[in-house]
């Protein structure tokens, strides 16, 4: 019987880089130099440039990067945060741990990205004297690794003076119209968890922005408040990258961009394999996107059913994700009953996520086209 396909592969990419890898960690240790110091400096700039912004702040987790990107752009207990339910608990998360409140909107069910006709649908709403109070900043999130429709965002942003955070997660190297994802917003959250297209061996996060007065508040909101050493203009957090990651996080920027094209490569053939196929529906990547393709998410009836079948054939699988936020239990309080999100419950229901990894050579990658359409052979 062949191997397994696992769903994603880091055995294989870390064993690629062990030489270079064991010597960061053995440089760190001839060092002494473990947090903060040249590693990391070097690592912000060279991923600030990678983006096409002109600061970068590592910090301790994509969790620590949303939710320390929404106090640098000045969000305060009670003000609202728009997003979308389907994205992981994170990005919900970091609103509510700011004393925020979460405001989810519905998404276009092609792209399975934020909507922007609802998001303006929405502000317009709340400028007619809603009960709610006006929201204040929006989370685009660039699922899947494609890039929200950034332009309407951006536009109904500027009319309605909301600040924007690019939940860039899934989208190290996606471009929307020649900019990078994480360029475009007031600041964007990076995840370096070790399964991202960029991942750290352990956990890391970014916020990356323009403006140097949200790039100093994030540097001294990571690092206990201090403006100096010893010198804590607020109370904060201890949310430091340490130097260790960001060597190897550096060392793997470097084949970010041989590791996307691959994905990209992975992406066409499974697109022209399952093109007309009717019972399988593709996440659409907007013509105005090119992903990176962090995941390839197909939509199935029956789903579970062809997840057995898959897995029955040596082919692993993910859910991405299986249960809307406002169904979550821990979001029992907002008081949302199933169909209040239609597009994002029906996504939940029928979304499964098959091998994506750089190093999945075409011929597993058609043993995974093979196993998914002998399904309804």
């Amino acid at each position: 019987m062949d191997a397994e396909i696992p769903f994603v592969d880091l055995v294989s990419q870390h064993a690629a880089l062990r030489p270079e890898l064991m010597q960061a960690f053995a440089d760190a240790l001839d060092s002494g130099s473990f947090v903060g110091g040249a590693a990391l400096a070097a690592f912000e700039s060279e991923f600030a440039k990678f983006v096409g912004t002109r600061f970068a702040v590592g910090v301790g987790s994509g969790t620590d990067a949303l939710r320390l990107g929404l106090l640098a752009l000045d969000v305060k207990p009670g003000d609202r945060v728009i997003t979308v339910p389907n994205t992981f608990v994170a990005t919900t998360a970091a609103i509510t741990q700011v004393g925020a409140q979460i405001d989810f909107i519905d998404i276009d069910p092609a792209t399975c990205l934020l909507d922007p006709n609802l998001l303006e649908d929405r502000l317009k709403l709340q400028m007619r004297g809603s009960k709610q109070a006006r929201p204040t900043a929006v989370i685009p999130v660039h699922l899947y690794g494609q890039c929200a429709d950034m332009d309407p965002i951006l536009e109904l942003a500027a009319r309605y003076d909301l600040r924007v955070l690019e939940d860039a997660a899934q989208a190290h190297g996606a471009i929307y119209k020649g900019r990078m994802a994480g360029s475009m917003g007031h600041a964007a959250a990076f995840s370096f968890y070790p399964a991202k297209n960029l991942g750290a061996c352990g956990e890391a996060g970014a916020v990356v922005a323009n403006d140097p007065a949200v790039a100093r508040q994030l540097a001294i909101l990571r690092d206990h408040g201090q403006e100096a050493k010893y010198h804590h203009v607020v109370e904060a957090y201890n949310s430091r990258l340490d130097a260790v990651q960001a060597a190897i996080l550096r060392i793997k920027l470097r084949h970010l961009g041989e590791w996307n094209a691959a994905r990209r490569a992975i992406a066409k053939f499974y697109d022209e394999s399952f093109q007309g196929i009717p019972w399988i529906r593709p996440v659409v990547v907007g013509p105005h996107n090119e992903s990176c393709h962090h995941l390839y998410v197909i939509h199935v009836a029956g789903r579970e059913a062809l997840r057995e079948h898959l897995q029955q054939r040596g082919v692993a699988t993910g859910l991405h994700y299986p249960l809307p936020l406002h169904l979550q239990p821990c979001y029992a309080r907002l008081g949302f009953k199933p169909g209040a999100f239609p597009h994002a419950e029906q996504s939940a229901a029928e979304l499964l996520s098959i091998p994506m990894f750089p190093e999945l050579d075409m011929g597993r990658a058609r043993r995974v086209v093979d196993a998914v359409l002998s399904f309804r052979a």
